[in-house]
């Protein structure tokens, strides 16, 4: 069970981190594409099932975030790429806010990628990316 649910949580990681960048790119290059109904729809499903697999995930390792630094790290990076997320795609379409919410929460997003890489909340974290 482990193996199929780790497999599900990395690749709906890499499909919601896709979507979201994509979904960004669209909001200034093409806005007119971010009103199909499946762009507006997936993005849930997926973070759904990102969700459902990380919550899994702990369960079965028994692993939580308050005996983990790396993993209450991972959560907190989780929250601001969220709220940067909605900023960026929500809150400030086409201004200069909404740019730099979307490029800190790619950011963060990656940072959150290179702490369950690397398992290390610190910098080091960043070597998974050299």
């Amino acid at each position: 069970m482990y193996a199929a649910t780790k497999w599900l949580h990395v690749f709906c990681v890499a499909a919601s981190g896709s979507l979201f960048v994509l979904r960004g790119w669209w909001m200034w290059h093409s806005p007119d594409k971010l009103d199909r109904l499946w762009v507006r729809s997936l993005p849930h499903i997926i973070d759904t099932l990102l969700l459902a697999s990380g919550v899994t995930l702990v369960v079965v390792t028994g692993l939580y975030p308050w005996q983990q630094a790396w993993l209450a790290v991972k959560m907190g990076a989780l929250v601001l790429y969220i709220l940067l997320g909605l900023g960026a795609l929500r809150l400030a379409r086409g201004r200069g806010a909404g740019k730099a919410a979307w490029v800190l929460a790619v950011l963060a997003f990656c940072y959150m990628v290179a702490v369950a890489t690397t398992k290390s909340p610190g910098l080091t974290a960043w070597s998974a990316f050299s």
